[in-house]
């Protein structure tokens, strides 16, 4: 069970992870039906791979149902896109890519550090102007380390650094201990998008399940 969350931490807020994104247009009813149905701080767009035109025309094409909720758009990757496209910023996915492609995005533009194997890798992410560093996303091949790893790695950060981190959930039911570890942010991905209930229903049960945590119930 994660400790109680640290009191100097902000509220966390819910950010939103896509599947790879071949064709948006099919994608935009379920995007913006799970962005009204919960307060959604940011929306990681990850892209099905293609030529620089055709992820440009994908990245537009979702900017306005993110960016009209007040909400951050930012790319998975392709930092070389980002103001092209009209994004908020990229996600570099380890600690070499991110340290290459932060100085092209900061300061006008968030660099968001995941891949992070270890403490260090977050470390030197957090000293090179990372706007967040994530614990727990999956790899290309789909693992991740134990949710009581995860959970103790975002408490151990939350204890001893003020820049934000994101906890990522696999089950819309790691949420609140999430929250509970110090999370700024908790990333929902695939729990949201194969939630039998539809997309909308997993956000409003996420949403809930987090103010529940905020309230210390």
């Amino acid at each position: 069970m994660a400790a109680p969350r640290p009191a100097s931490r902000p509220e966390p807020c819910l950010y939103l992870v896509t599947p790879e994104i071949d064709d948006a247009a099919a994608f935009a009813g379920t995007l913006a039906a799970a962005m009204g149905a919960a307060d959604v701080a940011a929306v990681l767009l990850r892209l099905r791979p293609d030529g620089e035109n055709a992820l440009t025309k994908r990245v537009k094409a979702l900017a306005t149902i993110v960016q009209d909720k007040a909400a951050a758009l930012v790319l998975y990757g392709h930092p070389d896109l980002v103001a092209r496209a009209g994004a908020d910023g990229a996600h570099l996915a380890e600690i070499e890519a991110f340290l290459a492609a932060a100085p092209g995005l900061k300061p006008e533009r968030i660099a968001g550090a995941g891949g992070l194997v270890t403490r260090h890798d977050a470390m030197i992410a957090a000293e090179n102007g990372a706007d967040y560093v994530m614990f727990g996303e999956p790899n290309a091949r789909g693992q991740r380390p134990a949710f009581d790893a995860i959970l103790e790695r975002v408490q151990w950060w939350a204890e001893v650094f003020e820049a934000p981190c994101v906890g990522y959930a696999a089950r819309i039911e790691d949420v609140a201990p999430l929250a509970a570890a110090g999370a700024d942010f908790i990333a929902l991905g695939n729990c949201v998008w194969e939630d039998p209930r539809g997309a909308a229903a997993a956000m409003t049960d996420a949403a809930s399940r987090l103010a529940l945590a905020e309230a210390g119930a």
